[in-house]
């Protein structure tokens, strides 16, 4: 933010509800099928006389997130036609809802929620240009799969001033539609997507932001600052995007002023190759879309259908701030922390594998998760399931094992592969069977000891001279000998008293 200029930030998110059939009808909800329009039917593509039916599992959604960001659930509720015409909606309206929300208020990591409504996505057009679609020129294509995909949209009030908060927000939110089951969230396929609402104003010195990034009245008279002229970026679907986004809006916005333009209040496109943004059309107002409750769909009274008690004890204690509340309590690294909490079914395994455990054990199976656990996934192209992580009780007796001195580093890292491809095997069964519990007999180990110094008289000559480098080598070579069933730790000690 310029000294002499404040940015004002809001922030529009749809996200893909993870139901099994569309909003309005039985169709399979996979827009992401590999073949073009094979899940839809009637109802998906508007013929005359057919009749929508709201999917009661994506409204019990976007209420279970309304209760997990505190906001307050609707009694009655409705929806409206939201009238505008493109090919990807082929009723010529979109059903969303206007005036009566599921959701209202509610805080998401500091930043302040206007709304949370429900309503259907639209189909996914490709446009291709001249040269790609026969002799005709440029044409488009449109796949209707993804129309009538149940589509929450959660809107911000505009009170984030930077980059940071605004990533900050969207993570967060991330992380909440994933941990109660709304949506996958998945930016990259389309599930999440962010739109941002910039405008930026001059400040007279009146203005400026704390530690928090918050917005603060220097005069006292509490006041807020005139804003700018709002332009909205739409369909971001990175955050890495909504970084640049935000940047570059702020300095062209910035540039406009310092020139004596005016901005234009209108919608524009993110473009990933040249890293701006252009402009796509003029911003609509509400008027232009002409709302109005659709009649063939019936109003809602949500307290009569959901036992909204019973909702908050299903998400009771599945929330990211749970989770952090019980990394905390373990006292674990907090890059740790935030690498678990980034994949639900991770936290959901720690959990499970560290129950009644102490600090200590969650350490261990906290660093073996993270560095050893995701490396094996990610380079086996696989992502973080129950299918693909180990059963609980396995990788908790692994842990334990090593806790315990039965077993190495080394033999942990040969280990789990074996227990990521078959949950069935026991750690302590397979250590056995392949020589891995680690020997601490004292007096086992001292011959082994003895024996690699008396083969080494070079490395001990250098060592006493001073090359402490060497110490690690004798380690190394004790470990050898004893084909890595040695305690390490107990080889160090017996190490420095054989070369004292």
């Amino acid at each position: 933010m310029s000294s002499s200029y404040i940015t004002t930030i809001g922030l529009e998110v749809h996200a893909e509800l993870h139901t099994n059939s569309k909003m309005w009808c039985g169709c399979k909800n996979e827009p992401l099928a590999a073949k073009p329009n094979s899940n839809i039917c009637e109802v998906c593509m508007a013929h005359p006389g057919t009749l929508p039916v709201p999917n009661k599992d994506a409204i019990k959604k976007v209420i279970q997130v309304g209760l997990a960001i505190n906001g307050k659930i609707a009694d009655f509720t409705e929806f409206d036609r939201k009238n505008y015409f493109y090919p990807d909606i082929p009723k010529g309206y979109q059903l969303s809802q206007y005036k009566f929300p599921i959701v209202s208020g509610g805080v998401v990591n500091g930043v302040a929620i206007t709304r949370v409504h429900l309503e259907e996505d639209t189909a996914k057009s490709s446009h291709l240009p001249a040269g790609q679609a026969g002799d005709k020129g440029g044409v488009t294509l449109i796949d209707y799969n993804r129309a009538g995909v149940p589509l929450m949209e959660l809107v911000t009030e505009p009170v984030i001033h930077t980059k940071k908060d605004a990533v900050n927000f969207a993570r967060e939110l991330q992380r909440i539609l994933r941990y109660v089951g709304a949506s996958e969230a998945n930016m990259e396929m389309g599930q999440m997507r962010i739109e941002v609402n910039i405008s930026v104003s001059k400040d007279d010195g009146s203005f400026g932001l704390n530690q928090f990034g918050e917005l603060v009245d220097r005069t006292g008279s509490g006041r807020k600052p005139v804003l700018g002229t709002k332009v909205e970026v739409k369909n971001i679907n990175s955050f890495a995007a909504v970084e640049g986004a935000i940047d570059f809006e702020i300095a062209r916005h910035i540039e406009v002023y310092e020139n004596g333009g005016t901005i234009i209040q209108e919608t524009r496109g993110w473009d990933e190759n040249k890293l701006e943004t252009v402009s796509q059309r003029k911003k609509e107002n509400a008027h232009d879309y002409r709302y109005f409750p659709d009649p063939d769909l019936p109003k809602l009274y949500l307290k009569e259908v959901f036992d909204l008690d019973e909702m908050k004890k299903e998400i009771s204690g599945r929330l990211p701030s749970d989770y952090r509340t019980l990394y905390k309590s373990l006292s674990l690294k907090e890059d740790v922390a935030e690498a678990l909490l980034n994949e639900v079914e991770l936290s959901y395994f720690f959990a499970s594998v560290c129950k009644n455990k102490n600090a200590e054990f969650a350490a261990l199976a906290s660093n073996y998760l993270v560095s050893d656990v995701l490396g094996l996934l990610k380079k086996e192209g696989l992502r973080v399931s129950t299918e693909t992580l180990p059963s609980v009780e396995a990788f908790t007796m692994l842990i334990e094992m090593i806790q315990a001195g039965e077993l190495s580093s080394r033999g942990a890292k040969d280990i789990l592969p074996i227990l990521l491809s078959d949950k069935a095997i026991s750690p302590k069964e397979y250590a056995t069977s392949k020589g891995l519990i680690q020997k601490n007999d004292p007096e086992l180990l001292k011959t082994i000891v003895k024996e690699v110094l008396a083969e080494s008289p070079a490395q001990i000559a250098d060592y006493k001279a001073g090359k402490e480098s060497m110490f690690m080598y004798f380690v190394g070579q004790c470990m050898k000998k004893s084909k890595g069933a040695g305690n390490p730790s107990l080889f160090q000690e017996l190490l420095k008293e054989a070369l004292a």
